[in-house]
This record gives C-alpha cells, sequence and structure tokens, in this order.
C-alpha cells in the first residue's frame, strides 16, 4: 500500500509520520506463575499477601487462609484491644489493595487463589465484630463466611466480576464479611 504511486509520497500522510514497517514485536506477557515457597519469599509483600504461606495450601487456599486468621486472631487477641484491632483492619484493608494487586501482578493473574490477604482481613473483621463467641459461634462464622466468599451469590459474584485489580481482591471479602455478619445478626435476632 505505502509503495502504490496514486497514494502520493509518504509525508503527506496524515499525521506526518508514514506507517512504521514491521519491526520486532512486543515481548508476549509472561505466563502466569504458580505460587510457591520461593515466590513467597522473594518478597516481603508476598509473605503478607500469601497469608504467611497460607495460601500455598494445594487445596482450598482460602479456606487455609480464612484458618489461618481465625488462629492468628486467637493468639493476637490476647495482645490487642478493639481498637487496635479496628485499626489493623482499616490498615490491612487498604494497604492490602496495594499488596494484592502486587503479587498478582507478579503472579501474572488478576486474582489468584494464593493471594489471600483479602480473606484474612475479612475474617478479622467478622471474629471481631461477633466477640464474645463461643467456640461454637466461631465456627459457625467461619462456615457462614466460606460460604459467601466461595459461592459469591449476588451482590457479591458482581462485584468480583467487575472490580479488578487490589481493590476488586480485598473488596468482594470485604462484602462477603458484611453478608456474613447479616446473617449472623439475624440469626441471633431469632434465637
Amino acid at each position: 500500500m505505502q509503495n502504490d504511486p496514486s497514494l502520493g509520497p509518504a509525508d503527506d500522510f496524515i499525521g506526518g509520520e508514514p506507517p512504521r514497517a514491521p519491526g520486532p514485536r512486543a515481548p508476549k506477557p509472561a505466563q502466569p506463575r504458580r505460587a510457591t515457597a520461593r515466590f513467597m519469599l522473594s518478597h516481603p509483600v508476598h509473605i503478607l499477601s500469601l497469608g504467611f504461606g497460607s495460601g500455598l495450601s494445594p487445596v482450598a487456599p482460602g479456606t487455609a487462609g480464612t484458618l489461618f486468621a481465625w488462629a492468628s486472631f486467637a493468639v493476637l487477641s490476647r495482645f490487642l484491644t478493639v481498637i487496635d484491632w479496628g485499626v489493623l483492619i482499616v490498615v490491612g484493608f487498604l494497604g492490602g489493595i496495594a499488596l494484592c494487586d502486587f503479587t498478582a501482578k507478579r503472579l501474572g493473574v488478576e486474582d489468584p487463589s494464593a493471594v489471600v490477604w483479602d480473606e484474612i482481613v475479612a475474617f478479622w473483621l467478622v471474629l471481631l465484630m461477633v466477640t464474645p463467641v463461643s467456640l461454637g459461634g466461631q465456627v459457625w462464622a467461619f462456615v457462614v463466611f466460606r460460604f459467601f466468599d466461595m459461592v459469591k451469590p449476588p451482590p457479591i459474584g458482581y462485584f468480583d466480576r467487575r472490580l479488578k485489580g487490589g481493590f476488586g481482591i480485598m473488596f468482594d471479602d470485604l462484602i462477603a464479611a458484611f453478608f456474613s455478619l447479616l446473617v449472623i445478626a439475624l440469626w441471633r435476632m431469632s434465637v
């Protein structure tokens, strides 16, 4: 097309530049990486976003991350006040946006299952809001939260599909925590 004399000289092109000849193509995006212990230890951000290794579970990493949240809540509650927990959850959510986004980009996946910081922060919120509660109550909180996080009924699924990046990773679990707390509150009111 460029060599067609009826088109006129190349510098008469609109925009002043003729089309460039095909050169070397831009490199294809890297293949998605698998989260491994080596990957996790390659950067401190990965340690947090992969839930201190709980997200590396080969089976149900989200459940493993939620179990880690439960265990860490039990340990840290001996040292943290309600205000401390509130600050930790807010900072954990806001910082989690950047943490999860960073690790997701390094893995080459929009919302990697190994990234479990979102489950950790969201379940901390659930546990904080239901405390004091018996061990049985904590088990039910765990089951209800895992239901909403895995099944993603509307509107959780809507947000999961529409929101991308670190904010999307964190936000759908926050909504799952909200619905978990709503179900728990309704159950408590009915008894």
